[in-house]
């Protein structure tokens, strides 16, 4: 992870701080990316009786996702590090795994629940030093990211039951 070193930042969090948050905010970019990309693919990809509810829905949570990676990146890059922006960076970083192949309606659910709940694990792995730094920027950012994928998943849980 590169940083930047032409005019020194003095935001009121030190450097390490800022470093160590940039460093679960790449893991967060990547989560969310990956989670961008299966969610399309899946927009594009299913079938079956549900086919309307669920490409008008995958359609509007890609939407919102692509929106939420821009505002992540540019978090990072406040914090004075390069945002990840490959997918080879995406791919390590995340922990996320993409979806392979034909998958079942009733499986994309599943999958994009964990996805859901996955990203919301890595955000609860951040609060910690973003709050220990006073950094409420990024809590704040944690906290409106984490009630989006909170709300997400239960609706997408709600259709399996």
């Amino acid at each position: 992870m590169k940083t930047e070193t032409a005019l020194p930042i003095d935001i009121g969090i030190s450097e390490k701080n800022r470093a160590e948050i940039a460093q679960g905010l790449c893991k967060f970019l990547a989560d969310t990316y990956t989670l961008y990309l299966k969610t399309h693919n899946f927009h594009w990809n299913v079938t079956g009786p549900m086919f309307q509810t669920l490409h008008l829905m995958f359609e509007q949570q890609y939407n919102e996702l692509w929106t939420a990676v821009d505002l992540i990146a540019e978090r990072i890059r406040s914090l004075g590090t390069f945002a990840p922006a490959t997918y080879g960076e995406f791919s390590s970083l995340s922990s996320i795994r993409e979806s392979k192949g034909p998958v079942k309606d009733t499986d994309m659910i599943r999958s994009l629940v964990e996805g859901h709940e996955a990203v919301i694990r890595t955000a609860r792995s951040i609060f910690p030093g973003a709050e220990n730094a006073k950094d409420q920027v990024t809590m704040d950012l944690l906290t409106q990211r984490m009630q989006i994928h909170e709300k997400t998943a239960w609706m997408l849980r709600s259709l399996l039951e």
